[in-house]
């Protein structure tokens, strides 16, 4: 059982940024792609980012691409996402989760997953 720990969350006026953590203490994860995710309107969680395992290769939903960044740094377990530009509408929890494929955009294909990081945009 992995167990992903998150944290970076808080409030923010529009146009502000936060930078979330995700944490695999006592594992490493370097194998693993990792995926970011928040809720959405008539679905449970919807991809926000992701990052290829092994590589650099990075994926973004098209309301988030030019505005939050993914990164990640194996030799500490963790995982980021940027989040610049920040909106009102970009107020949700924010999780991240594992899969040991590529990274996609299905919640399904995850395997391990934090407990979210709330993220509050004021206007």
């Amino acid at each position: 059982q992995v167990q992903l720990v998150e944290s970076g969350g808080g409030l923010v006026q529009a146009g502000g940024s936060l930078r979330l953590s995700c944490a695999a203490p006592g594992r490493a994860f370097s194998s693993y792609s990792v995926g970011w995710f928040r809720p959405a309107p008539g679905k449970e969680r919807e991809f926000v980012a992701g990052i290829r395992y092994g590589s650099v290769r990075t994926t973004y939903a098209d309301s988030v691409k030019g505005r939050f960044t993914i990164s990640r740094d194996n030799a500490k377990n963790t995982a980021y996402l940027q989040l610049n530009s920040l909106k009102p509408e970009d107020t949700a929890v924010y999780y991240c989760a594992l899969t040991s494929g590529s990274v996609v955009v299905h919640e399904s294909e995850y395997v391990y997953w934090g407990q979210g990081t709330q993220v509050t945009v004021s206007s």
